[in-house]
C-alpha cells in the first residue's frame, strides 16, 4: 500500500466527487480512478459506491478513512522532521583540526566563511588525525585539516600546500641567536615531540630527518597533546622541541625561542571531506584552498625579495 493510494482515497472520500478530487490533487481524473481501483484490489474490498450521479463510502471505506488520515498525518510529521534535521545540519559547519598543525590560512578561511554565510554556526574540534578522519567518514565532522600521509581512505582530499618545522630551544641556549637550525646542530639532544597518535605524519618525519642525518636522539613525548605543554617542557629542560611550523604562529612561552628547522620534515596539509557534501561545506573547502594558495604566493614573493 502506497501513501499515494491513501492520499487519493482520502481526497475522494472528502469530496465524494472524482473530478473535484482530481482538481485538488492536480492530476487527471482517470489517474485518480485508477489509483482507487488499485487500492481496492490490493485490499480486496470495495471502498466507494459509485453511480453516475454520486459517490459514497462503503463500510470498509469508512473504516479505512480515519486510519488513512492518521497514517498521512504521521507521514507528514516524519517528512517535516527529516527536513528540519537537514536544515539544522546545513546550518552548521563542524571542523576538526590537529592541535599542533593549523596553518594561518585556516583561521582566515573561517573568518571569510563567517562573513559570507553569517547564519552558519561553526563548531571546532581538535583531535588526533586518525580520529578526525574517522569522524569525517561517519559524518560527525564535516571537514578536518590533517597532515598527510594519513588514513583518509576514500575521503575527498584537497591539498593546502606543505608545512615545514620549527625547533624550540631555551632562550639561553647556544642556538638561540641563530636564524635557523639544522638537525646536525641539535645533534643527539633529546627531542620533545607531541604524542605520535596526534600527528603520525609529522612525528615520523622528524624521526626520518634525524636518521637521514645519521643521528639517534632520545625522544620525549609530551605528557599532554598540547603545543604549550611541549614548550613548557623545553623551558623546564626536558630537551629541544620539534613542532610543525604553524605552531610558531599560535603559541609562545616566555624563555623559549622558536627557530626554523632547515632541513626539517615537510608534511602536506590537506582538508578532508566526504565526496557528497552540502553547499556550505563545499564553500569552506574552496575558501581554505584559496587562502592557502594566497599564503603560498606571499611566501614565494618574500623569499624572492630576500
Amino acid at each position: 500500500m502506497e501513501l499515494r493510494h491513501l492520499r487519493y482515497f482520502v481526497t475522494v472520500a472528502e469530496e465524494l466527487h472524482f473530478r473535484r478530487a482530481a482538481e485538488r490533487l492536480h492530476v487527471a481524473q482517470p489517474a485518480v480512478s485508477e489509483q482507487i481501483r488499485k487500492l481496492e484490489a490490493e485490499l480486496g474490498v470495495t471502498l466507494l459506491n459509485r453511480t453516475q450521479r454520486s459517490v459514497s463510502l462503503t463500510a470498509p471505506g469508512s473504516a479505512l478513512l480515519e486510519e488513512a488520515r492518521r497514517v498521512l498525518r504521521q507521514a507528514d510529521v516524519a517528512a517535516r522532521a527529516a527536513r528540519s534535521a537537514k536544515e539544522q545540519e546545513l546550518g552548521r559547519l563542524r571542523v576538526g583540526y590537529l592541535v599542533d598543525s593549523l596553518p594561518a590560512s585556516i583561521p582566515q578561511a573561517l573568518a571569510a566563511f563567517r562573513d559570507a554565510v553569517p547564519g552558519i554556526e561553526v563548531l571546532l574540534e581538535s583531535g588526533p588525525s586518525i580520529r578526525l578522519a574517522a569522524d569525517v567518514r561517519r559524518g560527525a565532522l564535516d571537514v578536518a585539516i590533517v597532515s598527510l600521509p594519513a588514513a583518509v581512505g576514500d575521503l575527498q582530499v584537497t591539498s593546502l600546500g606543505e608545512e615545514g618545522a620549527v625547533c624550540a630551544v631555551p632562550a639561553g641556549d647556544r642556538l638561540a641567536g641563530h636564524d635557523s637550525v639544522t638537525p646536525e646542530q641539535i645533534g643527539e639532544r633529546r627531542l620533545v615531540l607531541l604524542p605520535r597518535t596526534q600527528n603520525p605524519a609529522f612525528y615520523d618525519g622528524v624521526v626520518s630527518t634525524w636518521r637521514a642525518a645519521g643521528l639517534m636522539p632520545g625522544l620525549v613525548e609530551a605528557a599532554e597533546p598540547d603545543v604549550g605543554h611541549a614548550l613548557l617542557a623545553v623551558a623546564a629542560g626536558a630537551g629541544v622541541a620539534v613542532l610543525p611550523a604553524s605552531a610558531a604562529q599560535r603559541a609562545s612561552v616566555a624563555g623559549v625561542q622558536l627557530l626554523p628547522l632547515e632541513p626539517g620534515p615537510v608534511c602536506e596539509i590537506a582538508v578532508i571531506s566526504r565526496d557528497e557534501v552540502s553547499t556550505p561545506v563545499a564553500g569552506f573547502v574552496t575558501l581554505a584552498a584559496r587562502f592557502a594558495r594566497s599564503a603560498a604566493r606571499r611566501e614565494r614573493l618574500a623569499v624572492l625579495a630576500a
